[in-house]
């Protein structure tokens, strides 16, 4: 499926594309809220897995509070995701071509979706971070960002890879070589007779 791996805050929060800043306030802290008792209640047994998951989970809902609550924030996302999705798209269509249009799609395509992923699974998560709203309703702070700036690139890395593993790369041919000719000319620089 193409939209796999980019990040759907609608999703997140479980709301539609057409929702308000004022049912993803609703939403977004009723989420954090039992989010947060479920990792109070976990506090004992919590291993360090379980906490870069709880962290992300925490980063993931305040960006999506953050990204959604703000239409020009939301509207910039939106179109970024549609972009990605459709130059994943456009460089499928052209999987099966050679030239110039290849490299180009998957150029474009690439820059896109690096940008994509280190804008909406890093930068604006780290961001949401600070923001005074997202900070009363999930309790975080300078120590949650040191350790989230670590266990978000991993996470936007591990995303980057899954991603490319789908996508279509020209078949890599074996070269044409002649391997007696190669072993005959190591043998004449060995033996110090260059042609």
């Amino acid at each position: 499926m193409p939209e796999e791996g980019y990040i759907d805050y609608f999703d997140v929060l479980g709301l539609d594309d057409t929702c308000k800043p004022g049912e993803v306030r609703k939403v977004y802290r009723k989420q954090m809220k039992s989010l947060l008792m479920e990792i109070h209640n976990s506090r004992g047994a919590l291993t360090p897995e379980r906490r870069d998951a709880y962290l992300l989970d925490l980063a993931r809902h305040n960006a999506a509070y953050y990204i959604l609550r703000d239409q020009v924030r939301r509207d910039r996302y939106v179109a970024d995701r549609a972009e990605v999705i459709q130059l994943e798209d456009a460089w499928r269509k052209l999987a099966g071509q050679e030239g110039p249009e290849l490299d180009r799609a998957r150029r474009a395509y690439d820059g896109a979706l690096r940008h994509f992923l280190s804008t909406y699974l890093e930068e604006y998560m780290l961001e949401a971070g600070r923001d005074p709203d997202c900070v009363e309703a999930s309790n975080w702070d300078l120590a949650h960002e040191r350790h989230a700036g670590r266990v978000l690139r991993h996470h936007r890395q591990r995303l980057y890879h899954e991603i490319h593993q789908r996508l279509p790369y020209a078949l890599v041919t074996e070269p044409a070589v002649d391997w007696q000719q190669r072993r005959a000319f190591a043998v004449a620089v060995i033996a110090g007779k260059e042609d």
